[in-house]
């Protein structure tokens, strides 16, 4: 099994920054790819960004690109989403989900393993 904690979530005023984390532990050993999911109050949890094993290949959901970066830090077992630029449409629980492959998906049914989300409130 493996056990995924986010962390960094919080309010920040409109074009603000925050940078998350989701530490990874348990099962951690294969190679695997991870994302960021975001899901607003009233709508269905959507894709954010995802990031191969080696950090090489991403990809964002069109209305992050340019604004939100993720990476990884593979020997501290952790991913991060730095988000700049905040936006009130920003405000969703951010969640962290790894897959058992290493291919890229934006589809949740994708993720095997998901955290338990941290809050982001962007105010305008």
């Amino acid at each position: 099994q493996v056990q995924l904690v986010e962390s960094g979530g919080g309010l920040v005023q409109a074009g603000g920054s925050l940078r998350l984390s989701c530490a990874a532990s348990g099962r951690t050993g294969s190679v695997y790819a991870m994302g960021w999911f975001r899901q607003a109050p009233g709508k269905e949890r959507g894709f954010v960004a995802a990031i191969s094993w080696s950090g090489g290949r991403t990809s964002y959901a069109d209305s992050v690109k340019g604004r939100f970066t993720i990476s990884r830090d593979n020997a501290k077992n952790t991913m991060y989403l730095q988000m700049n630029s905040l936006k009130p449409e920003d405000t969703a629980v951010y969640y962290c989900a790894q897959r058992g492959g290493t291919s890229l998906y934006t589809a949740s049914r994708e993720y095997a393993y998901w955290g338990q989300g941290t809050q982001v409130t962007v105010s305008s």
